[in-house]
């Protein structure tokens, strides 16, 4: 079979499976040299560059895309995420493009040289995406990343010598950690994406993600909120005056993480902010 004959039939079997066309495009070009305009203009060259090898390997895991619902980052083990090239694998989830967005917020809000030049945290790192684009944005910051999940490290840790990006990683449940690093009230800045879905709903997720993405790192509690009160209750601990907060949630969560921070009495310039879909994506606050 020539490579257009089994990108046409694969083309159909993904719209019968209910895949998106382009992550078969998206696994191509992953596993070659090619480019997108190579495919759209059905390029003469690429019956050359799809070696028999490539495409009986590129068949493969289709295959295990189509029929076991894995996703294709797990099958690469790879993912771009803003300009990072990321491993990833089952231990932790896989860093979304709405999450880029929260790198933004913070260099919107953090300008002043505490933030520049503090001391940053990154609570429930996982692949390690947020930790790394914030060492980059904070190249004089000092950045550390925690994460409960000791497989969920070793990506973190593999992904930020890939990037040449000098992180603090350690293994614990959220602040307990820090608690041994003498880092109270001297944090410039506390970043996460922690888990947010409530426990029921992660069992009716696509089955790309509750059957093969971390449920350690999905699972929020009965209303998704458990990680995020914890967040809210012991981060001023930590934190400088006006030192900056941030946490990611789902559609829904906002106004209930807002009257949560202001119940709380310890945060003031407490912001929403929507992703690129207009979902109420962010909240974010400083302390007082």
């Amino acid at each position: 079979m020539d490579f257009w004959e089994w990108y046409d039939r694969n083309f159909l079997a993904a719209q019968e499976h209910n895949v998106s066309i382009y992550e078969l495009e998206w696994l191509i070009l992953r596993l070659s040299d090619l480019d997108k305009l190579d495919l759209r203009l059905r390029s003469q060259n690429i019956t050359q560059k799809i070696t028999p090898e490539l495409l009986t390997n590129l068949d493969c895991l289709w295959q295990k895309r189509l029929r076991n619902r894995i996703p294709v980052q797990y099958l690469t083990g790879s993912v771009t995420w803003r300009d990072l090239e990321l491993q990833v694998s089952p231990a932790v989830l896989i860093p979304r493009p709405e999450t880029e967005l929260i790198i933004d917020i913070v260099a919107e809000n953090c300008q002043d040289e505490i933030y520049k030049n503090g001391i940053w945290v990154d609570l429930g790192t996982g692949s390690g995406a947020i930790a790394i684009s914030l060492a980059q944005y904070f190249a004089q910051a000092q950045v550390h990343a925690v994460d409960c999940s000791e497989a969920a490290l070793e990506i973190a840790k593999l992904n930020a010598h890939k990037n040449q990006q000098q992180i603090q990683f350690h293994h614990g449940n959220w602040f307990e950690p820090l608690a041994n690093l003498n880092l109270e009230t001297k944090l410039a800045g506390i970043v996460s994406n922690p888990p947010y879905i409530p426990s029921l709903e992660v069992l009716n997720l696509q089955p790309e993600v509750t059957h093969h993405e971390p449920h350690l790192a999905l699972d929020g509690g009965d209303d998704g909120l458990d990680a995020i009160r914890e967040l809210i209750a012991i981060a001023p601990d930590y934190l400088i005056s006006s030192g900056f907060w941030i946490v990611e949630l789902m559609s829904g969560q906002a106004e209930i993480v807002r009257s949560l921070l202001k119940d709380n009495g310890k945060y003031t310039n407490i912001q929403i902010h929507q992703d690129y879909s207009g979902i109420e994506r962010f909240v974010c606050a400083n302390k007082k």
